[in-house]
C-alpha cells in the first residue's frame, strides 16, 4: 500500500514525497479514502500513528478541489486542538502538505497577542487551526466568521473534554452551519466522548485501528517502586548512569514541574519546564532547546503533553502518575513514534499505588515492577516483582537503560491497608 492508492492528487502525493514518507499508516489507510468520500468519521488510534497526516491531507485536497479562489476568503475548515503546541504542530502539517496547494491556513491561541492573528483573519483564510478558548475571543470581537465552515476537525477531542473545554466547544458548535462534515480524532475514547460523538456525527464511518485506550507495542514500560521524598535522586541517578542524553519527565503540577526542573539542574543536568503558566515564547523557547539537544530533561504538565511531536524521542519518565488514567496513555505516546522504538519509566510511591491499578485496568495489562537497589521503598505496601542493582561506574553503560541484569526476584508482604485512596480527579496541571 502506497499513498498513491489512496486517492490523493498529484500536488499532495508530490508533497508526502517531499516530506519523506511513502507508505500510509494503518490509521491513514481508512480515514484518508472515508473523508474523501465526505463522510463524518469517528477514529481512534495509538498517538504517534499518523492522525494528524490522517485528516489533514484528504481536507485539503477536498477545499482545494472547491477553491474558490477569490480575495477576502472565511474559514471553510476548523481543526479545534486542546493546546497551543498541538494547534502548532497541526498548522505546520497543513502548511507542509499543503505547500503546492493555493489554499491559506493560520493557527490561533492564547499566551501571545491577539493582534496579529486578527489581522490575519482580515486578509482571508482557508483553514483555521485553533484552541477553543481564543477563538471564543474572536468569535466575541467579530474578528473571525465561521458562517462557511465545510468541515469541523476536532483533534484529541477526549483530551478538550478533560480540560473543561465542552462547554466552549458547543457555543462554537452553534456558530457552525448545520451541514458540514465532522471529524473526531482520539488516542483514546471515554464513554464521555462516544456520547458527544452521538450528537455531532451523522453516520459516521468508525475507525480503530488499535484496542480502544493502549499504549503502543513498541513502548517498553516499567515502573521502579521507591519513596516519594526519594524520587528526585532516583531520577539523577538514573539519568546520569544510563547517559540519556533527551529525556521528557511529566508531573501533575506547574509548580512541580518548576521545583523539579530546578533541582535537576542543581544536579548538573540542563533542565527545563514547559506548562500553562509559562508564555508561548517561553514554551517555543523551551520545546526547541530540548529538540536541539541544548536542554537535556524537559518536565511537562499533562496540559503541554498533547502537541509534544519530538522525533525518536528514547525516554519518558513519569515522575507522578497522572490523576487520570487515559493521560498515562498520552504521556508514554511522547516516545515510541512512528515504529521507533522508546522507554517509558515510571516512578511510582506507595500513595499512588491507587492510581497504577487504575492505569494497569485501562491497559488490561501488569505492568513490570523493578526495584532498584538502594533506592528501595520503605513503605509497607510495595508491589515489588524484582529488584535491580546498579553497576559500578566502570562497568559498561547502556544508553538504552538496560545494562542492569535483575537479580533475585523479591516479593513483599501484602498489606490491608495500601494508603490514601482518595481518587479526586482534580485536574491540577
Amino acid at each position: 500500500m502506497t499513498f498513491r492508492n489512496l486517492g490523493l492528487s498529484t500536488d499532495l502525493l508530490r508533497a508526502v514525497a517531499d516530506s519523506g514518507y511513502t507508505s500510509p499508516t494503518p490509521i491513514q489507510q481508512q480515514a484518508i479514502p472515508a473523508i474523501l468520500k465526505g463522510q463524518d468519521v469517528f477514529a481512534s488510534a495509538q498517538t504517534g500513528t499518523g492522525k494528524t497526516a490522517g485528516f489533514t491531507l484528504p481536507l485539503l485536497q477536498l477545499l482545494d478541489t472547491t477553491n474558490p479562489n477569490n480575495g477576502h476568503r472565511k474559514p471553510r475548515a476548523l481543526i479545534l486542538t486542546p493546546t497551543r503546541e498541538l494547534a502548532d504542530q497541526v498548522k505546520d502539517s497543513v502548511q507542509t502538505y499543503g505547500k503546492y496547494l493555493s489554499l491559506r491556513s493560520t493557527a490561533i491561541y492564547g499566551g501571545v497577542g491577539i493582534g496579529p492573528q486578527i489581522q490575519t483573519l482580515r486578509r482571508g483564510i482557508d483553514i483555521l487551526v485553533a484552541t477553543p478558548g481564543r477563538l471564543l475571543d474572536h468569535l466575541g470581537q467579530k474578528t473571525v466568521d465561521l458562517s462557511q465552515i465545510e468541515i469541523l476537525v476536532l483533534d484529541e477531542c477526549d483530551r478538550m473534554l478533560d480540560m473543561g473545554f465542552i462547554h466552549d466547544i458547543r457555543k462554537i458548535l452553534a456558530k457552525l452551519p448545520a451541514s458540514r462534515q465532522t471529524l473526531m480524532f482520539s488516542a483514546t475514547f471515554s464513554k464521555e466522548i462516544q456520547q458527544l460523538a452521538s450528537t455531532l456525527l451523522n453516520s459516521p464511518t468508525q475507525i480503530e485501528v488499535a484496542p480502544r485506550n493502549t499504549a503502543a507495542e513498541q513502548v517498553e514500560q516499567v515502573v521502579h517502586p521507591v519513596d516519594r521524598d526519594r524520587k528526585r535522586e532516583l531520577l539523577s541517578y538514573m539519568i546520569g548512569f544510563h547517559n540519556w542524553k533527551q529525556v521528557l519527565v511529566f508531573t501533575r503540577t506547574k509548580h512541580g514541574a518548576n521545583r523539579l526542573a530546578e533541582q535537576l539542574a542543581k544536579d548538573g543536568l540542563k533542565s527545563t519546564a514547559i506548562h500553562g503558566n509559562k508564555t508561548q515564547a517561553a514554551r517555543t523557547r523551551a520545546l526547541q532547546d530540548f529538540k536541539q539537544g541544548k536542554v537535556r530533561v524537559l518536565v511537562a504538565t499533562d496540559v503541554a503533553s498533547r502537541g509534544l511531536d519530538i522525533d525518536q524521542l528514547p525516554h519518558v519518565v513519569n515522575f507522578e502518575l497522572p490523576n487520570v488514567p487515559e493521560d498515562y496513555v498520552h504521556r508514554i505516546g511522547r516516545t515510541g513514534r512512528a515504529g521507533n522504538v522508546g522507554r517509558a519509566v515510571s516512578l511510582v510511591s506507595s500513595d499512588e499505588y491507587p492510581l497504577l491499578k487504575d492505569i494497569e485496568r485501562l491497559l488490561n495489562r501488569t505492568l513490570a515492577k523493578l526495584v532498584i537497589r538502594g533506592y528501595e521503598p520503605t513503605s509497607p505496601a510495595q508491589p515489588v516483582a524484582e529488584q535491580l542493582k546498579p553497576k559500578r561506574s566502570n562497568q559498561r553503560r547502556s544508553s538504552q537503560g538496560k545494562s542492569q541484569t535483575p537479580s533475585t526476584p523479591t516479593r513483599s508482604k501484602k498489606s490491608t491497608k495500601s494508603g490514601n485512596r482518595d481518587r479526586k480527579r482534580l485536574r491540577t496541571a
